[in-house]
């Protein structure tokens, strides 16, 4: 059984800072990807960034130049440093894993609040 824990959310002023951390256990295939999505209050979840095992990355055009995605393959975790936050950054941020096998296998985290205030 494959899980997904976040942490490092919370509340911060915009302009500020905050790195949030997705810690996977289980039995995972090495080569993977992992991503953040965000989900606000009455919006649809939106990719926020993706990387893969190998260390190939993707933004949203709204993050690009602000955070910064990172895993280390070793610990099966990953990183989103989030600089110069703004409140429309505000969402519940989940961490996801896939790969495929013979099949698509798909993981997500239960997710963390990340509240930027004005």
């Amino acid at each position: 059984q494959v899980q997904l824990v976040e942490s490092g959310g919370g509340l911060v002023q915009a302009g500020g800072s905050l790195r949030l951390s997705c810690a996977a256990s289980g039995s995972i295939f090495s080569i993977n990807t992992m991503g953040w999505y965000r989900q606000a209050p009455g919006k649809q979840r939106e990719l926020v960034a993706t990387i893969t095992s190998g260390g190939s990355t993707n933004y949203a055009d709204s993050v690009k130049g602000r955070f910064t995605i990172s895993r280390v393959n070793a610990k099966n975790t990953m990183y989103l440093q989030m600089n110069s936050l703004k409140p429309e950054d505000t969402a519940v941020y989940y961490c996801k894993l896939i790969w495929y096998k013979g099949g698509a296998y798909v993981y997500w985290g239960q997710g963390t609040q990340v509240t930027v205030s004005s």
